[in-house]
């Protein structure tokens, strides 16, 4: 295997998922449908998707030991300021990784996003 090219998260309320991602985050809907919600971030240079189930999640915990790592070329401060402004929890302060400066924020399933300043 090369790479990862795509991702699909799947959600409880595609809706408020969708609202939350291109609302609070800023994410640009590349394509919907139904089922399912593509998402650009960057002109394009990262998409994932959210969608409805594909097998029942009733009663399950969505999102623990999930997390989607996205290289961003905004100031690190400036975008945590803006998710917080926007009503976006981070997970824990700006912190030092091996591979720049990053930070957590969840989704409303639970999903961790990490928004990284790469090195």
């Amino acid at each position: 295997m090369r790479q990862l090219t795509f991702a699909s998260l799947q959600v409880t309320n595609l809706d408020a998922s969708k609202e939350f991602y291109t609302e609070k985050l800023g994410f640009e809907i590349d394509n919907s449908n139904p089922q399912a919600c593509v998402f650009k971030y960057n002109q394009g240079e990262a998409s994932f998707a959210i969608r409805t189930p594909l097998e029942p999640i009733d009663e399950k915990e969505l999102g623990v030991g999930v997390a989607l790592w996205f290289a961003v070329s905004e100031d690190l401060d400036q975008l945590n300021a803006k998710f917080i402004s926007n009503g976006v929890a981070t997970v824990q302060p700006i912190f030092d990784t091996p591979f720049g400066r990053a930070f957590h924020v969840k989704d409303i399933d639970g999903y961790k996003l990490t928004f990284l300043d790469p090195k």
